[in-house]
């Protein structure tokens, strides 16, 4: 519920300048919204021209049912005004604010909310940097920033900057491609590298990746299991979909035996389409800042409910977790393999009927 309520909270700080009529958007105009995650406090304000991109799969799916015309990506342009609900994550915020700037119309407006607590007088300084003075308000433990194209003084050199921070790129001491806005965006996990040392080179079969981001099992997994025949990854957020798909397609060309790779934006909480031999996990554990185990305890059961009955389940997760019981009660044996540096990997075997 808390989370729900700081959303709403978010939102009627985004709209708070229309409110009081310090901005105006007409209902006939072309607007996008960017990251959005809940629309039912505002959708009844959302005209015919409005869009919403939004690439994390559930938020979507929420935005959609809402009634709202969304899309993970929206190539589209010359937007009256952008709307910005403004993530934690620095670089993901940059790389929003400067695609703010490049698709709203001369004369629009670019509006933008955080909560107080997500850093929110740094997303304000930072668009500022980029945009010149803006105008702003408080609302809700919310600040809410904004200005319009005519009196923009665009920092050409960190629009490209922060353009450049929205590609997929090389990054890390390995080398691999990631982009910001994915967890761990810019190193190998601690928890999934401790997985990785655990997990036997005796893997065989199907092979489902639960929550894959950028694909570090799975790669993993490619290039030390030669049983294994195919490696199906799911992740909810699209954003990594492609920087997966160019680690996994590098993993496999230098295999001598490489399995068939496919890649899937899809919710895991919703279930798997197929059955599976061998699932791996790292699975999320957070809404907003609050611990979620209720969602790496969703995770367990989709395992669960995809697993052929002798398959096998591999997680990593934080020590204090409370997934033990979940697992006991979904399969015959459960396994501690390794309680490291905060982290702990489980082994599941054995599907309960």
């Amino acid at each position: 519920m808390a989370g729900v309520d700081s959303t709403r909270a978010l939102s009627e700080a985004l709209f708070a300048p229309l409110d009081q009529g310090l901005v105006g958007i007409g209902a006939d105009q072309r607007v996008l919204v960017l990251s959005a995650s809940e629309a039912q406090s505002w959708r009844m304000r959302a005209g015919a021209h409005w869009r919403c991109e939004q690439s994390f799969k559930p938020w979507a799916t929420a935005l959609t049912s809402a009634g709202l015309r969304t899309a993970q990506a929206i190539a589209e342009a010359d937007f009256d005004a952008v709307l910005i609900y403004v993530p934690r994550q620095r670089e993901r915020a940059r790389a929003l604010f400067a695609s703010a700037a490049r698709r709203v119309r001369e004369g629009g407006i670019v509006l933008a909310a955080q909560a107080n607590q997500e850093g929110a007088r740094s997303a304000q300084a930072d668009l500022a940097a980029l945009l010149g003075p803006l105008q702003h308000l408080s609302q809700r433990k919310c600040r809410v920033f904004w200005t319009r194209r005519e009196q923009m003084r665009i920092d050409t050199d960190l629009l490209t900057q922060w353009q450049a921070l929205g590609e997929v790129q090389r990054v890390g001491e390995h080398g691999h491609w990631s982009r910001p806005g994915l967890f761990a965006w810019d190193r190998i996990d601690a928890g999934s590298a401790l997985l990785a040392r655990h997990l036997p080179d005796t893997l065989a079969g199907r092979v489902a990746d639960l929550g894959a981001a950028w694909g570090y099992l799975s790669c993993v997994i490619a290039q030390r299991c030669s049983s294994v025949r195919s490696i199906e990854l799911y992740e909810a957020e699209a954003l990594a979909l492609e920087p997966a798909r160019r680690n996994l397609d590098e993993a496999a060309a230098a295999c001598a035996h490489a399995p068939v790779i496919r890649i899937h934006w899809h919710d895991v909480t919703e279930g798997l389409p197929r059955r599976f031999d061998v699932v791996v996990m790292n699975p999320p554990f957070h809404a907003g800042r609050a611990d979620a185990p209720e969602l790496g305890q969703a995770f367990i059961d989709a395992a669960a409910d995809t697993l052929e009955p002798p398959g096998e389940l591999w997680l990593v997760a934080n020590r204090h977790l409370p997934y033990e019981a979940r697992l006991a009660r979904r399969f015959e044996q459960v396994q501690a393999m390794a309680d490291e540096s905060g982290f702990k990997v489980l082994c599941a075997r054995g599907v309960r009927a």
